[in-house]
């Protein structure tokens, strides 16, 4: 009976053969399309990068060479199953759940294949290769996150113009967690790139800038731009600008936030940046606390230094002494944002110089004793006067890799300067110790009971063209005439750092220096610096140097007209936009 059935089954499966074969290709590449329809929708739900959709998809889809030679293989196969069929008849159910099981099989394997294997060559990829199993087996990997909405948030820059999408978005809890991450790179088969991107810090309005670094170091990070005393809020200091040494290479700290809760005068909390509710966010920065109250604020950070050199020339030619320092600040950044300058630069007078005016608050942990027999030597006259001599301070970043090439570099910097040869004073502390040097200062003056008393401060902006006229006419004539009460600051920073949008107001000229007068008194004799003070701003408006104050204060409307200028009008109408009621800062008088 088997013989003669076996002839018509031979027959049959040879005659299927031929249709067999272009039939097994068009199930191959229905099965390819099907699988690359599930890949699609398992990594839209899975968040899987991209690149691992379109990898996969386009490997499946220029796969005709192989699905022939896998047709032909599966024809030879096919052949075998059916001289095994023609033995016995019984077995026609059992072969074709083969033939399915066999064919399924191997499409399993086709696309386990492409996942396995780099992209071919013909292959387009749109980001980076897949993140390694190596990495995604880490503790790391609960901190990588593959959010779209932190993935799209990370893939585009501040100017818009260019979108790179990474595969995941790493949160450190720890400046541990950053080294594992990139040792992590650096040991793998297929070491994977790795991007510090606007990193930042979100902040109390209510926070002191002190706490911000306390907490920021904790993971290796820092703020870019600081004041020169950490005791003070980041609402406050949002509020004027922000200003210190390091603002000619990053701004102001007003130009170091990303973004901002604020209450404003209608009673909303409304979220805001430059590119959402930018009228309220532009008008809070140097606002002087008038459209509302900053509640929170996204801080820049950057990389942070372990040590600093902090180093103090002195001259006794202002004009050579300007030169310098504007020389200094013109050392920017290169095209790899990696800064070849300094990190600080600030400058300050020693007018009427003795014991008491070298060992001021500012002054403090810095001088040794026999800096300051030297000091005093340098500015007595032969008359036995003293003159005024100015302070050029700078300071340089560095860390445990650069703690061999800091000094080659701060003496190629400081390569033709022009300071009193054997007056470059040096020392080495850490950052924080750096940052947070008023504070010696400070508590050394809380335990005098000198700290606590009123402090008449006058600070401007004053354009580069009238520095030296107000150095001849107020420095050596104004406050000549009477002996220095507190430091008294100057140095230089760029207009360009400052965005014009923004309520604070600066010079027009690029280049302006910061002048601050920060002196003190008893409780009962301030009268004299406040009228001193007065002197000098009658001074710059009857010769016309049109000086910006910072940390205003004036008494009359037409006053603060005039120190908006051109920005009034939009001042006014912010007003009328955050707080149309004027409930908010009516101290300062500027709608009252």
């Amino acid at each position: 009976m088997q013989g003669k059935n076996m002839k018509p089954l031979l027959f049959f499966f040879s005659f299927s053969f031929v249709p067999l074969f272009f039939s097994s290709s068009l199930l191959f590449f229905s099965s390819s399309l099907l699988c690359t329809l599930c890949i699609n929708t398992i990594s839209s739900s899975l968040l899987l990068p991209p690149s691992f959709n379109y990898q996969v998809s386009v490997s499946l889809y220029l796969s005709l060479p192989f699905s022939l030679s896998l047709s032909l293989s599966l024809f030879l196969y096919l052949s075998l199953i059916s001289l095994s069929l023609a033995k016995s008849m019984t077995n026609k159910c059992s072969s074709i759940q083969t033939y399915l099981k066999v064919l399924i099989v191997i499409v399993i394997s086709r696309l386990m294949s492409i996942l396995g294997k780099p992209a071919s060559s013909s292959t387009k990829t749109v980001t980076s290769s897949v993140l390694p199993q190596n990495l995604l087996a880490l503790d790391l990997a609960n901190r990588l996150s593959f959010n779209s909405d932190s993935i799209n948030l990370a893939s585009t820059d501040f100017g818009k113009l260019v979108q790179s999408k990474p595969q995941a978005v790493f949160y450190p809890s720890s400046h541990q967690d950053i080294e594992n991450l990139v040792k992590s790179s650096y040991s793998s088969n297929r070491p994977f790139s790795i991007a510090a991107k606007d990193l930042y810090v979100d902040v109390g309005g209510e926070q002191l800038w002190i706490d911000v670094l306390n907490a920021t170091l904790q993971y290796g990070l820092t703020p870019k731009s600081w004041t020169d005393y950490l005791y003070l809020t980041v609402g406050g200091t949002l509020s004027n600008a922000g200003i210190s040494g390091q603002s000619f290479l990053y701004g102001p700290q007003i130009s170091n936030v990303y973004e901002m809760d604020v209450i404003t005068g209608r009673g909303e909390t409304v979220t805001c940046s430059k590119h959402k509710n930018s009228e309220l966010f532009l008008g809070v920065m140097g606002g002087l606390g008038q459209f509302g109250i900053i509640t929170r604020a996204r801080i820049a950070l950057q990389t942070a230094p372990q040590k600093v050199k902090w180093i103090r020339m002195l001259y006794s030619d202002f004009s050579v002494f300007t030169k310098d320092q504007e020389h200094l600040i013109s050392i920017n950044n290169n095209e790899n944002g990696h800064n070849h300058g300094l990190d600080y630069v600030e400058g300050s007078l020693m007018i009427d110089i003795h014991l008491s005016s070298l060992n001021n608050w500012r002054s403090s942990s810095f001088y040794s004793k026999r800096d300051y027999r030297e000091i005093i030597s340098l500015a007595t006259t032969n008359d036995g006067k003293s003159n005024i001599i100015y302070c050029l301070e700078v300071a340089k970043y560095y860390d445990d890799l650069t703690v061999n090439t800091i000094d080659k570099e701060l003496e190629l910097l400081f390569n033709g300067l022009s300071y009193t040869p054997g007056f470059k004073f040096t020392k080495d502390v850490s950052y924080v110790d750096f940052l947070n040097r008023v504070r010696i200062g400070e508590l050394e003056l809380q335990k005098k009971g000198l700290w606590e008393v009123p402090h008449p401060w006058l600070n401007l902006f004053v354009p580069k063209s009238r520095i030296s006229e107000f150095d001849s006419e107020i420095f050596h004539g104004i406050l000549g005439k009477n002996r220095s009460a507190g430091p008294i600051l100057v140095y230089p920073t760029y207009r360009n750092k400052w965005d014009e949008r923004a309520s604070a107001v600066i010079p027009d000229e690029e280049i302006f220096y910061s002048v601050g007068l920060l002196q003190s008194s008893g409780m009962n004799d301030w009268e004299y610096l406040e009228e001193q003070n007065k002197e000098i701003l009658r001074f710059c408006d009857k010769v016309g140097i049109k000086y910006k104050q910072y940390l205003p204060h004036y008494e009359t409307k037409s006053e603060w007209v005039n120190h908006f200028g051109a920005k009034w009008v939009l001042f006014k109408q912010r007003k009328t936009m955050f707080d149309p009621k004027r409930i908010l800062s009516p101290g300062q008088r500027i709608f009252n």
